[in-house]
């Protein structure tokens, strides 16, 4: 009984102080949450790629030992399976290849400015390009050479780190994701999610596979393209609170509007422009 009475006593502050924050501070208090996540999840995802660099300008001797002892070993498989070489080929430089990627997210930008959502075709477009930069910046920062292996399978130019095919991967997957999820059915977003991670890794493994790639190279792809995606979705959620509309999480995609936008305004009124 004391218990229970403790606990009713307990009942009204907390009610109290529970319709004072959602009444107050509760829209400003979710925006700075949402924010700070956000801001989190960039600085997440540039510290493990700015240590990568480091690292790889260090030479770090665990990391050079890791890196060729993979080559090696995934050079060997690839010698003894000329067919397995073919594929890796094929996969690599067709179906994921940095031009089939940026065509994807080309086509994106064209049909969001055809459905007149041109914040939403500007972030993809701008995600793209400084995708783009900050990976060439950063080859020719670090100016890493490539693997240099007996009887190699395969040649590519230029430098090695971080690996342009990860990255470009790794931000195309991204954007095509955020702008697109609104679009998918829930019970299918799992499957879109998987599709985007088999993408990514697996052209990630063809560069180490092919030895044309240090599994550094495709690690510091990853994490280098999250860190431009997460920047410029700040930059996005930043706007949307600017005019009032609600953030989002990763789960929802950039602009959950994009999903109404087709459908008929409530009273015959005109649609909303994105």
């Amino acid at each position: 009984m004391a218990q229970r009475s403790g606990r009713r006593r307990l009942a009204g502050p907390r009610r109290l102080v529970g319709a004072l924050i959602s009444r107050h501070w509760g829209p400003d208090v979710k925006l700075g949450m949402r924010l700070t996540g956000t801001a989190v999840g960039t600085v997440v995802a540039a510290v493990p790629a700015a240590l990568a660099l480091v690292f790889v300008e260090a030479q770090w001797a665990p990391l050079r030992r890791f890196d060729h002892g993979a080559a090696a070993s995934l050079h060997q498989q690839a010698l003894e399976h000329p067919g397995l070489v073919r594929a890796l080929r094929f996969l690599t430089d067709v179906v994921w290849g940095p031009v089939t990627m940026r065509l994807l997210v080309a086509v994106l930008v064209v049909w969001l400015l055809s459905r007149r959502a041109w914040r939403l075709a500007a972030w993809a477009a701008v995600t793209a390009l400084a995708g783009a930069a900050a990976g060439l910046l950063a080859k020719n920062t670090v100016e890493r050479a490539r693997p240099h292996l007996p009887d190699p399978v395969a040649h590519s130019p230029g430098f090695s780190f971080p690996s342009g095919h990860a990255m470009t991967a790794t931000t195309s997957c991204a954007t095509l994701l955020l702008v697109l999820l609104p679009l998918v059915p829930r019970r299918l977003r799992p499957v879109a999610w998987a599709l985007a991670v088999v993408t990514v890794v697996g052209v990630s493994g063809t560069r180490v596979a092919l030895g044309v790639h240090w599994v550094s190279d495709v690690i510091g792809g990853w994490f280098l393209g999250l860190a431009v995606v997460a920047s410029t979705a700040l930059a996005f959620e930043t706007w949307r609170s600017d005019i009032g509309r609600p953030l989002t999480t990763p789960a929802q995609g950039l602009e959950p509007e994009i999903a109404d936008a087709d459908r008929p305004a409530s009273h015959g009124g005109p649609s909303r422009s994105l």
